[in-house]
């Protein structure tokens, strides 16, 4: 059985990897090593007079990301069946 590099895969691919193959916890630890690796946004302090409004609107922007990227890939996948 080969090894597989997990460093070869972009994050997308490395996602949708270890979600098919939720027993193997080494793709799994190499998703998390990568992503706690990204810089974190802070979004407001707590003490911010704006906190609630500036994380609402991240939270927006989180959700509508989400949204494109579900519908670029909902499109991806129509154009390969055809």
């Amino acid at each position: 059985m080969s090894r597989i590099n997990y460093d070869l895969m972009s994050d997308v691919e490395l996602k949708q990897y270890f979600l098919k193959h939720r027993g193997d916890q080494a793709a799994f630890q190499a998703y998390l090593d990568r992503i706690n690796q990204r810089p974190r946004r802070i979004v407001a302090s707590p003490n911010d007079p704006d906190f609630d409004e500036k994380v609402q609107a991240a939270i927006r922007q989180k959700l509508e990301a989400a949204r494109s990227s579900s519908q670029h890939n909902t499109a991806s996948e129509q154009t390969d069946q055809e």
